[in-house]
């Protein structure tokens, strides 16, 4: 009969009992868990031998978190800041005697060397991550942006010479066919993709009013 006798400190018992951490996502997030993962060409069945597609699949989503296209590019000595074209300064030109070309600045957009031959999925692939099973609502879905950090000048002077560009955390919320962009929206400092009243962004931004 004692056994299911209570010990009158239960809570001490709690306290030393140690489980160990859990394997649950407990990281609040807009974007859906299929969007972080890779596309993979691998068979659902395999045979007995070979590495099956859940781990192919979690091996390269650990391998493509590693990497960051900031210092992939810094490793290769482009200054990211320096791939945006911006208006002339007569009064700055650089002098050959700082080794730069004064006659042809940078003003080609990145738009034109764009090459998507070797992309994994079409645009419309990638925006459809954003739907989750059995839900109409289309989530944004994450990605890395070439953006000014000052907002305001961005908008209104995107060649600006004040402007910084870095590679800043976004939620792809739509794509434009005719235009071949995309619209994003900078993730805030918890990585949430919110509105100014601190709503989720959904369906590209389009509320049921329009």
């Amino acid at each position: 009969v004692t056994t299911f006798k209570m010990p009158e400190d239960f809570g001490s018992v709690l306290d030393k009992q140690v489980i160990g951490p859990t394997t649950e996502n407990l990281i609040k997030s807009d974007f859906p868990v299929q969007s972080f993962k890779p596309k993979v060409q691998i068979a659902f069945q395999r045979l007995p031998g070979q590495c099956p597609r859940k781990i192919e699949v979690e091996r390269r989503r650990r391998t493509y978190l590693t990497l960051d296209i900031a210092q992939l590019l810094a490793s290769k000595g482009i200054d990211s800041n320096q791939l945006m074209p911006r208006h002339r300064d007569p009064d700055n030109m650089p002098t050959i005697e700082e080794k730069k070309d004064p006659i042809f600045p940078i003003y080609l957009p990145l738009k034109i060397f764009d090459n998507d031959e070797y992309d994994c999925r079409t645009p419309e692939e990638w925006i459809s991550l954003g739907l989750e099973p059995g839900s109409h609502n289309r989530k944004p879905v994450p990605g890395k942006a070439l953006l000014p950090t000052d907002d305001v000048l961005g908008h209104e002077d995107p060649k600006s010479q004040k402007l910084i560009y870095e590679w800043i955390d976004v939620g792809v919320l739509d794509y434009d066919k005719e235009t071949e962009l995309y619209l994003v929206h900078k993730t805030d400092k918890n990585g949430l993709v919110r509105d100014e009243e601190g709503r989720p962004i959904l369906n590209g931004g389009i509320t049921p009013q329009g």
